[in-house]
């Protein structure tokens, strides 16, 4: 009987030796818990990233910036300007030609140099007027042929000399360097230019000289006596604006 009894609670503490090892693999999952920790740890790699993208932008603001400023018309006005000839010897006066008619625009990059592809002035021909009637229609019709070539066109390729930042105050000479197309010939071309600044408002003239060879033309011969010496003077009052 005491045999039994003993054998018994042996075996009771047996069982009860068995739960402990049990208990032990509930430790384990405890020790998965540092894992998770060390999870979180990349979130804080995305934040870094996300300043990244935003050294791209800088460069577009230096290369984007352009000016863009359009002749107004009603307070331009383009001329030309030739001595007149009296059998072959100058007089004192010039033959003076002028319009209104000019429509086109200067368009300045970042760093004040020139967009070609955005500039442009032209000048209807056909509108041309001096203090003669006949001589217009002789230059016109003769000279210039405008029924065939009825613009003169001006494209800015380069300019020298211009203030930059532009000034919003003040007086500047510069040299506005383009090809200039009259009667169907293009040639390369000088602009001096004198221009008063206010705000963002340009005034001046321009001014460059040519000759009726140069594009081909055949200088104006009224009967014999009249006529105008080759050389031309051509002049552009004019008033820029931004565009709008």
């Amino acid at each position: 009987m005491l045999v039994a009894l003993a054998s018994l609670t042996i075996t009771a503490c047996g069982a009860g030796a068995t739960t402990t090892p049990t208990a032990t693999p509930r430790v384990t999952p405890a020790a998965t818990t540092p894992t998770a920790a060390v999870v979180n740890t990349p979130t804080g790699n995305p934040a870094a990233q996300e300043t990244t993208p935003a050294v791209p932008s800088s460069p577009t603001t230096a290369t984007l910036a352009v000016s863009v400023f359009r002749i107004v018309a009603e307070q331009s006005e383009a001329r030309y300007r030739a001595r007149e000839q009296l059998l072959g010897r100058s007089l004192p006066n010039d033959a003076v030609g002028r319009t209104q008619a000019i429509e086109g625009q200067i368009a300045l990059t970042a760093d004040g140099k020139i967009d070609p592809q955005r500039s442009r002035f032209t000048v209807d021909l056909t509108t041309l007027q001096s203090d003669e009637t006949r001589r217009d229609n002789y230059i016109k019709q003769n000279t210039l042929e405008v029924a065939k070539y009825p613009t003169a066109e001006f494209q800015p390729t380069e300019v020298q000399g211009l203030p930059w930042p532009l000034p919003t105050n003040g007086q500047a000479s510069f040299q506005l360097v383009g090809n200039l197309t009259v009667h169907g010939v293009t040639k390369p071309v000088t602009w001096n230019v004198q221009a008063s600044f206010d705000g963002t408002r340009i005034t001046g003239t321009a001014t460059t000289q040519v000759t009726f060879q140069d594009f081909q033309m055949t200088p104006p011969r009224v009967p014999i006596v009249l006529s105008l010496e080759d050389t031309i003077t051509l002049e552009l009052d004019f008033t820029l604006e931004p565009a709008p």
